[in-house]
């Protein structure tokens, strides 16, 4: 498939803020193009996050995409904190007056948005990877790429980057005109895929002196773990008896519980860090999810973000296909970064929270023990929480 030498909007990168993105311009009439470095096969297997707020949820069902999800998806009231070797179940309902976070893995996401673009969509080309991004500060930037290994420019109105932190389009931006704002964290994740039916019906996350673990699931018969293991681990020195062995230490309580057991087909270490790069706009390049900010997974919003950024990106731009007004899309920055920051604010503070740092002292230990405590005793604190793990109002 040979791409078109012009479009309204260049998106760069197949993941789910551009996949959606390009959605939900193409419902609002609009003419984009959607470049991805890698093949078809590649991008439909990365894994990635599976927890969906309410909001997210909800876009996808009316970009057309909610078909599977919702026969497929895992509706969860709450999740249960664990401590002390005791436990304490959030009811996310009867916190958040009926909000709930569905299981569905990000995979799965880009699966039903590529199958939708490809149906009935703008053009998506795979093995297309953006060589360089110019002209952000003319009326029409450009996209150079290379597809089927011939070089190709694609002049655009307006330049999406979807392509993460190391991508092209954040590197467009001149270093003078973008501030990046980061914190990298003592430890990581081993994160584990087993053919096993969840130990329970919703999200456990596990504060312990051994270090943090959470039991999540991708599907009523695969589980998706994590342990908390130092930088620069190797998930060859951790055989499956050894990873079963220390998520059953980490989530010990005084009531009965049982892990269960079997083949772990997947390990992988995931590095924690914090970014977020301001502005998201500059010139006619502008920037969406990971090209524009990071959070440590522990909150579960890095495919929230995204989805909330292409969400006000694509009403801005739709208003000024209608209106021919840029007011909507000049606040774009400004009202992305009021949410992401607040999600920042929370995913640092439930990482610093369940995450023992190696140089922490006993004194900084209680410290976290008593902020669980207050979170199992006290409404407003336990509500605070709530309300931020399903979801602010996008926009």
């Amino acid at each position: 498939m040979t791409g078109p030498r012009h479009t309204t909007v260049g998106i760069i990168g197949a993941g789910p803020a551009g996949l959606l993105l390009a959605r939900l311009l193409h419902r609002a009439g609009m003419d984009c193009t959607v470049l991805e470095h890698r093949d078809r096969a590649y991008v439909e297997r990365r894994q990635r996050a599976g927890i969906l707020e309410q909001g997210t949820v909800d876009v996808l069902r009316a970009c057309g995409a909610g078909e599977r999800l919702d026969r497929e998806g895992l509706v969860h009231d709450g999740i249960e904190l664990r401590h002390d070797r005791r436990a304490h179940r959030l009811d996310f309902p009867a916190l958040t007056g009926g909000r709930r976070v569905t299981v569905y893995a990000q995979t799965e996401v880009v699966k039903d948005l590529i199958a939708l673009q490809l149906a009935s969509g703008p053009p998506l080309l795979f093995d297309a990877q953006a060589l360089a991004v110019a002209g952000a500060d003319t009326s029409r930037p450009r996209i150079r790429y290379r597809h089927k290994g011939r070089e190709h420019t694609l002049t655009c109105d307006y330049v999406i980057g979807c392509d993460g932190f190391h991508g092209v389009t954040r590197s467009a931006v001149p270093a003078h005109e973008r501030r990046t704002y980061e914190r990298s964290y003592p430890y990581s994740w081993l994160g584990v895929l087993a053919e096993v039916p969840p130990s329970s019906d919703e999200l456990i996350y596990a504060h312990s002196a051994r270090g943090f673990a959470l039991f999540s699931m991708r599907t009523p018969t695969v589980s998706r773990l994590y342990l908390q293991v130092p930088n620069g681990t190797d998930p060859a020195d951790w055989p499956d008896d050894r990873i079963w062995d220390e998520l059953e230490r980490r989530a010990a309580v005084d009531t009965p519980w049982k892990l269960e057991r079997g083949p772990i087909t997947a390990k992988s270490v995931l590095p924690m860090r914090s970014s977020v790069t301001e502005p998201m706009r500059y010139g006619r390049i502008l920037l969406a999810g990971d090209a524009a900010h990071i959070v440590p997974p522990t909150g579960a919003k890095g495919l929230n973000l995204a989805v909330a950024d292409v969400t006000v990106l694509a009403r801005a731009l739709a208003h000024l296909h209608r209106t021919g007004s840029t007011a909507l899309l000049d606040a774009y920055s400004a009202t992305c970064l009021r949410r992401v920051w607040r999600a920042e604010h929370f995913s640092s503070f439930m990482t610093s929270t369940l995450h023992t740092d190696p140089d922490q002292s006993p004194f900084e230990t209680r410290l976290q023990l008593s902020q669980l405590d207050r979170i199992a005793t006290s409404p407003h604190a336990a509500a605070e929480l709530a309300e931020n793990y399903t979801g602010l109002p996008l926009g």
